[in-house]
């Protein structure tokens, strides 16, 4: 989902919980408009522990030029012996 309908979706939520202690309603929906906070609020925290790899490519591999890279960098490196 985009960015930008989430945060509506979010603002929405919002309203709802607002609305819900304004208005005279069951105990069960009160709790049952929370819950899509919560979810976001996971949402948010996976978001924030699992950020977006930059160097990856469109289908989660190094490009080819990295790879050249890290194969040149291991070239370099010495082998020490213990």
């Amino acid at each position: 989902m985009p960015s930008k309908a989430l945060f509506y979706r979010f603002l929405n939520t919002i309203i709802d919980d607002l609305f819900s202690f304004i208005i005279t309603m069951p105990t069960l929906h009160r709790i049952s408009c929370f819950r899509d906070d919560v979810i976001f609020l996971i949402y948010l925290y996976q978001r924030w522990i699992y950020r977006v790899d930059k160097t990856r490519g469109p289908y989660g591999s190094k490009s080819e030029e990295e790879q050249k890279l890290e194969n040149e960098n291991k070239e370099k490196k010495p082998i020490e012996d213990s």
